[in-house]
């Protein structure tokens, strides 16, 4: 009988310090269709359908840290989605040994970015 949950070693959730946790989860509901629960006026977490993770309410947020990459079946969709939703492109698409990706940053200055195989 194993004790494991399938998922040792994997990342399981992922949290962002925002300033505005309001004005993330607009971002993010808009650019990707995120849903969203609410713990409070410090915390919420999300859900891309596939991993969960928050935003915690934080001042002074900085940028740096790992770069978080989302998946997209329409990369150029992808691209409109998140200009349109306030996201800033900081490297246009640009091809790599998988796929294709663009580089954004969000309204709370994280920079993420979309790759896909097609």
């Amino acid at each position: 009988m194993s004790n494991s949950s399938g998922q040792d070693k994997q990342i399981n959730y992922i949290e962002f310090n925002v300033e505005d946790i309001s004005r993330a989860k607009d971002f993010y509901g808009t650019a990707f269709g995120w849903t969203f629960t609410d713990y409070g006026p410090a915390y919420c977490e999300f859900s891309d359908g596939n991993l969960k993770g928050g935003f915690a309410h934080s001042e002074g947020v900085r940028s740096g840290g790992p770069l978080v990459i989302l998946f997209a079946d329409d990369l150029a969709d992808a691209l409109e989605r998140v200009k349109k939703a306030g996201g800033k492109i900081s490297k246009e698409i640009f091809e790599f040994p998988g796929g294709k990706r663009f580089h954004f940053v969000d309204p709370e200055g994280y920079e993420l970015a979309v790759w896909s195989d097609k």
